[in-house]
């Protein structure tokens, strides 16, 4: 589950239904989202803002600890560079979270030039050691922002520039395998939407 909203972009959330973007509304939001009775039978991780991960209930009980006791792992959404993060990470580990996930953002139109694609796998490769050393379970997403206008052809040409080709046919075999036929498709999730 997604829930490393940042205090503004919940604050969109909060708007949208005539509410204050306040610290208690905030904590209310969230307290809503992460104590669903039955949401574990659901959802297996939640990826959580860094101040929410050191948040609790209107009765003191830590969201980290609410989530476990419905056998969903809580993680952390990282930002905030490579610099610092062992140190942010061990934090991390410490205050509940069992994974990290970190992204790099490719864009299309102007690029991404072949030293682009080779820093960004630099960059997902460093933290994920990191993670690693600390504890965390990493979460690699190299996403490619589809804004612009070019044709779809391109979008598959930086797409096969950019994701790994390793891993890509035990994906479609698994979901060739796991998917039933009459599924029309299935779309990667836009990280950046409301």
């Amino acid at each position: 589950m997604r829930e490393y909203e940042s205090n503004a972009t919940c604050g969109k959330r909060l708007s949208s239904i005539g509410l204050d973007n306040t610290k208690v509304n905030r904590q209310a939001y969230r307290q809503l989202l992460l104590t669903t009775p039955g949401l574990g039978e659901y959802i297996s991780g939640a990826i959580l803002f860094e101040k929410t991960l050191y948040q609790s209930t209107t009765d003191g009980k830590k969201f980290v600890n609410c989530l476990r006791e419905q056998n969903i792992v809580p993680g952390i959404k990282v930002n905030k560079g490579l610099d610092g993060l062992a140190s942010r990470s061990a934090e991390y580990y410490k205050q509940g979270a069992r994974f990290a996930k970190w992204h790099t953002v490719v864009s299309i139109p102007c690029g991404p030039s072949a030293l682009a694609v080779k820093e960004a796998a630099w960059g997902l490769a460093r933290y994920a050691g990191i993670s690693q050393d600390n504890g965390l379970m990493p979460v690699v997403e190299p996403e490619i922002l589809l804004d612009g206008e070019h044709p779809i052809e391109r979008t598959l040409e930086v797409a096969e520039r950019v994701w790994a080709k390793r891993p890509l046919p035990h994906t479609l075999t698994m979901l060739k395998r796991r998917v039933p036929p009459s599924v029309p498709g299935i779309m990667k999730m836009v990280a950046n939407t409301l």
